[in-house]
C-alpha cells in the first residue's frame, strides 16, 4: 500500500511481514537492496519474522546464472547462504514445477503445525425445497373385438423435496374452480423426507378452462408454508 513516512523497509515489514503466518524466500543470483539495519531488505525480512516465531523457509536457486550477472550481489549472496546454513535447512530449485512442489510441501509442512484459530462456520440450513414435475405414459388397456389394441395415457406429478429439512404435514390441492386436472388417492397429511420424491396420480378432462396448477401445503420448523407450480 503506497504510503508516506518512514523508512519503506519499515512499511514493508508492517504491511506484509507482520501480517504473515508463513513466509518463504526465493533467492536467485541477488541479495537485495541494504536498508539502515541491514545487508538487504530481502534478509532484514527473514530476520524479522525468525524473531517473531513465524516459519521461514529459504529457496536457491541452482540454474544457471545470467550472463550480465552482478558478481558483487552474487557474492553477496553466497557469502549469506553459507552463513544462514549454520541455523538450519535450506532449500533448492532447479525449475518452476521444483519450486512449486517444494512450496507446497513446505506449506502442508507448516498447516499441520500452526493453530491459525479458524472455526468452523455453522452449516446454512437452506430448509424445505420442492419441486413438482409431471409425467405422462401411453398404456395398453385393452384390445377391441377385431383384436385392435386400445391405449389410455396415465398421468402424474413427481413431487420430489430437494432441501436440507423434512417438510411434515403436506397435502396437496388442485387451484382453481375450473380445472381439468384431477388428484387421486388418498389426501392424508404425510411426510415427504430431505431427498425424497412422492408419486400423486391425476386424471386430465377434456373441459377445464383454468391451467394446470397443484399447490403444496407443509410445515417447516412449526411454520405453515405453501407453494403453487404449473404442472400443464
Amino acid at each position: 500500500m503506497p504510503l508516506l513516512g518512514g523508512h519503506p523497509q519499515a512499511q514493508i515489514n508492517e504491511q506484509g511481514v507482520d501480517s504473515a503466518d508463513i513466509v518463504i524466500a526465493l533467492f536467485g543470483s541477488r541479495l537485495g537492496s541494504p536498508t539502515p539495519g541491514a545487508v538487504s531488505g530481502t534478509i532484514a525480512e527473514i530476520e524479522r519474522s525468525v524473531a517473531t516465531g513465524k516459519p521461514v523457509h529459504l529457496y536457491f536457486s541452482t540454474a544457471p546464472l545470467p550472463r550480465d550477472i552482478d558478481t558483487t550481489q552474487l557474492n553477496g549472496l553466497r557469502e549469506f547462504r553459507q552463513q544462514i546454513s549454520q541455523r538450519g535447512l535450506l532449500g533448492e530449485f532447479a525449475t518452476v514445477e521444483q519450486l512449486e512442489h517444494e512450496v507446497w510441501k513446505a506449506i502442508e509442512y507448516d498447516i499441520d503445525k500452526l493453530d491459525l484459530n479458524v472455526s468452523t462456520l455453522p452449516a446454512v440450513s437452506h430448509g424445505v425445497k420442492f419441486f413438482a414435475q409431471p409425467h405422462e405414459e401411453r398404456e395398453l388397456k385393452e384390445y377391441d373385438k377385431r383384436g385392435k389394441a386400445r391405449y389410455t395415457t396415465r398421468h402424474w406429478i413427481e413431487i420430489t423435496n430437494s432441501g436440507d429439512e423434512d417438510a411434515t404435514d403436506v397435502t396437496f390441492e388442485v387451484v382453481g374452480e375450473h380445472s381439468s386436472m384431477m388428484l387421486t388417492g388418498e389426501d392424508e397429511p404425510t411426510i415427504i423426507h430431505t431427498g425424497q420424491t412422492r408419486r400423486l396420480s391425476v386424471i386430465h378432462y377434456l373441459q377445464g378452462s383454468d391451467p394446470d396448477v397443484i399447490r403444496i401445503h407443509w410445515a417447516e420448523n412449526g411454520e405453515k408454508k405453501h407453494k403453487d407450480f404449473h404442472v400443464g
